[in-house]
């Protein structure tokens, strides 16, 4: 592998010795890479949702990319659900080696442009990292907690004022990087109120510093250049949270504390969104999160068309909507007492089956993906504990990815799972959508009857082995 990178990074530098001018021939990048344990066999290249390519790998997992009429700035790209940026500028000579079962943590870049995208990918890492941290920190008293902020921002500005010291950069490196240190540092403030142990939130918000959010001025809400910028569009929906609340707490007339899930409180997000952001890109995008994130948690069914019609009064991308559309129409169907639909799985024998025929005890409908490869190890730990402490429900678990069946086979087989009870979609994307499967931690409970019981639970909840022994003795 070493040789490869090294015989491929001369080449790269060879050829771009030969090309020193400065003109529109030189407005070029490559791009490439290697990926250990490939979830695919392609990876996607895209810049501000825009496919560039979709470039296969060759037979050793290995690709290569010229990327012409380069538009200088963060691409994405895309390999088997996980994402992740490079900033490409002209000339650069950008490989990568990765492995998918710890995709970020692995990810190491070299050649020409190496040294600006391992200090951003770095970054990124050290930022999960310090998030759990400010969590922390959240429970301090607002000054205490401003002081500690205040902290962590000059110490990454420290580092990066070093990193500029010892290699050139350009204006453009020097804005996303300073932008990740500023949108990170205000995505802190802004989730202080919800982070904060205190169930009094009007309180909380009276207790902060005048100055507290003082940032808000000079905030570009619609800003084209960082749209796609996962610290720019974090600090965009923590924002927003935290505007809404503001809102929904004058005119609530709930005397209950403060609920996230409330109908109320997201309908008043949505307005927040559709006030303050002008940007059709940007005010789409933050439409469309809001929604589904409050209809995947939403266990009032009838409230699913009311928070619909709100978003499609506001949302201008069609395509968004028509996916909320069906989203809403799948989890309708899912309501409670509701027969289970009918899907079709395949087994780890390439044997075909309709789920409902495997349904004649009370059963766990749970699924996992390569994509989330933790929660993969952990739910199957977690059914395995299940299983033997409720021996008279069945659990049907089943991967939802379209690699084919020999991938998650091997996953199976690799962390010593049997293949009983374990399935694949017969067509994924149809099931997916029929089931209505976000988040992935998304659990079903069904009776011996084929109802079902519980549309949206979660085999990790603490009250999950309650609703379980509810479905087990359900007449």
């Amino acid at each position: 592998m070493k040789l490869y990178f090294l015989s491929l990074l001369l080449l790269l530098t060879l050829f771009n010795c030969k090309n020193d001018g400065n003109n529109a021939a030189d407005n070029y990048a490559y791009f490439g890479g290697e990926i250990i344990n490939p979830n695919s066999d392609y990876v996607v290249l895209s810049k501000s949702d825009v496919v560039i390519d979709s470039i296969k790998l060759d037979a050793k997992n290995r690709f290569l990319y010229k990327v012409n009429d380069l538009d200088a700035g963060l691409y994405t790209f895309y390999h088997g659900g996980e994402i992740q940026m490079v900033l490409l500028e002209p000339k650069d000579s950008i490989i990568f080696r990765l492995n998918t079962l710890e995709f970020d943590e692995s990810l190491v870049f070299t050649g020409e442009g190496d040294k600006k995208n391992n200090y951003l990918i770095n970054e990124f890492l050290e930022n999960e990292i310090q998030e759990k941290k400010v969590f922390k920190f959240c429970q301090l008293k607002p000054h205490v907690y401003q002081n500690r902020i205040d902290s962590l921002k000059a110490f990454k500005l420290e580092k990066l004022n070093a990193f500029k010291t010892k290699y050139p950069t350009s204006e453009l490196f020097n804005r996303i990087a300073k932008a990740n240190i500023d949108f990170s540092y205000y995505s802190s403030k802004e989730v202080y109120p919800f982070v904060h142990f205190d169930e009094n939130k009007e309180a909380i918000l009276k207790s902060l510093p005048n100055n507290f959010y003082n940032y808000r001025s000079s905030i570009d809400y619609n800003d084209a250049f960082f749209k796609d910028h996962y610290h720019y569009s974090s600090f965009l929906r923590y924002t927003i949270n935290n505007l809404a609340l503001k809102d929904h707490l004058k005119h609530s007339t709930d005397n209950e504390v403060f609920k996230r899930s409330s109908l109320c409180y997201n309908m008043d997000k949505l307005k927040i969104t559709d006030s303050l952001v002008k940007d059709g890109v940007v005010k789409n995008d933050l439409l469309q999160y809001f929604t589904i994130n409050y209809l995947s948690k939403n266990k009032d069914v009838e409230n699913n068309d009311v928070i619909l019609n709100a978003f499609l009064s506001k949302s201008t991308d069609q395509k968004n909507n028509t996916l909320v559309k069906h989203y809403v129409a799948s989890l309708n169907n899912l309501k409670e007492g509701a027969s289970f639909p009918s899907v079709k799985l395949v087994d780890y024998n390439n044997n075909e089956v309709e789920i409902n025929s495997l349904i004649t005890t009370p059963t766990v409908v749970c699924f996992w993906s390569n994509t989330f490869y933790n929660h993969f190890k952990e739910s199957h730990y977690k059914l395995n504990e299940l299983k033997t402490k409720y021996p008279e429900v069945k659990f049907i678990v089943i991967n939802i990815d379209n690699y084919g069946i020999e991938k998650p086979k091997h996953a199976l087989k690799e962390n010593r799972f049997k293949f009983k009870d374990e399935y694949q979609f017969k067509t994924p994307e149809a099931s997916i959508e029929a089931l209505a499967i976000q988040p992935m931690t998304k659990t079903i409970v069904v009776d011996k009857h084929q109802k079902i019981v519980y549309n949206n639970t979660n085999i990790f909840s603490i009250n999950f082995e309650e609703q379980l022994l509810g479905a087990i003795n359900r007449k």
